[in-house]
């Protein structure tokens, strides 16, 4: 896959450039050097072409509490079973 850098000052090009993405089948990326402003929002459609899927805080977790009570669940256990390789 080709890549381009593109340089740009105000926010407004940014969004432009991910609406364009869309029609124009390209990813953008930010490189690890520079991070977005804090002025940029940080849900974005997609990043290297995964799609993000924004969370939803209205979601009540502790109801997900009745589902793993009791069930002597280690963290430490779950990582070694869980993410073999």
């Amino acid at each position: 896959m080709k890549e381009a850098i593109i340089k740009y000052k105000d926010s407004k090009t940014l969004e432009l450039l991910k609406s364009l993405a869309r029609y124009l089948d390209f990813s953008i990326s930010f490189s690890k050097k520079e991070k977005p402003s804090k002025k940029e929002p940080k849900n974005y459609d997609n990043i290297n072409g995964v799609p993000l899927i924004p969370g939803d805080s209205s979601i009540d977790i502790k109801a997900l509490n009745t589902i793993f009570t009791g069930k002597n669940l280690d963290a430490g256990k779950l990582r070694t079973e869980g993410w073999q390789r």
